[in-house]
């Protein structure tokens, strides 16, 4: 499993890191099988697996459950688990103990929050303190959807690109250990990647990051009917999977399955009950 030390190496040494997000047990193992260095948690879980049409909905249980199943599926990869829409807005104290119990029952190696306000800042530095690592998350923040003005590029001008460089500065020297740059234009995100000590992950931000995630579901097209820009997906599950389904109804329907080959028999024909037994 990589430690915060190995992706500090990757940056120094200019290796990329690669991240999916996943929420189950059989995508973790498949993700892990394949050789990926990190795992997230995300909450977008309740969009793409619970049907949700935001994140706000998503609870702390929510996450716990699926992180669980991951770290199931994914025993030796790093995994990052997000603290889910106002378990850490509300007071220090409260969040502290969402954070806390997050770590603890998933055996996570890192949470995720959103933003640089001042309390998450010195949420992201209490956490730090404890020995819970932080990755931060700037730019397209989900959570923050409804303020924002809906799914937009962030930090398109002087001063918005100024600010995102400040928030991603002050979350370094409080401690986050990565920083998720999500939907911001790839020059700003390589002046960030440049300016920061720490790793950057893109999404829809540029190949000048220093790792790249996108959603395991995405990736393989499965389940989802609209795709971002910034996704390419290296297969089509969606087609796939709805031929074999279509393919299992028919033979269903015209007898063609189970064959003899998908059934259990019995050798000694004298032990079956006879038809006229019972009446």
């Amino acid at each position: 499993m990589l430690s915060r030390m190995d992706l500090q190496k990757m940056k120094r040494e200019d290796e990329q890191i690669t991240m999916i997000t996943a929420y189950d047990y059989p995508s973790a193992k498949l993700a892990e099988e394949a050789g990926i260095d990190m795992i997230l948690v995300g909450d977008s879980l309740g969009m793409v697996m619970l049907g949700y049409d935001s994140t706000v909905k998503v609870t702390v249980q929510d996450m716990i459950h699926h992180a669980k199943a991951v770290k199931r599926g994914a025993k030796n990869t790093f995994i990052v688990v997000d603290m889910p829409f106002m378990s850490y807005h509300v007071s220090l104290e409260a969040s502290l103990l969402n954070a806390q119990q997050i770590f603890q029952e998933t055996d996570a190696q890192a949470v995720k929050v959103e933003g640089a306000s001042e309390e998450v800042l010195l949420l992201v530095q209490r956490l730090t303190d404890a020995g819970i690592p932080v990755v931060a998350h700037l730019g397209l923040t989900p959570q923050s959807v409804n303020v924002l003005g809906g799914y937009k590029v962030q930090g398109k001008d002087k001063n918005t690109g100024a600010k995102l460089l400040n928030d991603a500065k002050r979350l370094v020297a409080h401690g986050a250990i990565s920083l998720v740059l999500e939907c911001v234009p790839k020059e700003l995100a390589e002046i960030v990647t440049n300016s920061v000590s720490i790793p950057t992950i893109g999404i829809g931000a540029g190949v000048e990051c220093d790792g790249q995630v996108l959603v395991y579901h995405d990736i393989l097209k499965y389940g989802v009917d609209r795709l971002p820009k910034f996704v390419k997906p290296y297969a089509d599950l969606n087609k796939v999977g709805k031929q074999a389904i279509e393919s299992y109804i028919s033979n269903v329907k015209d007898r063609t399955f189970p064959l003899d080959e998908h059934s259990f028999k019995i050798k000694n024909k004298d032990l079956l009950p006879n038809n006229s037994e019972g009446r």
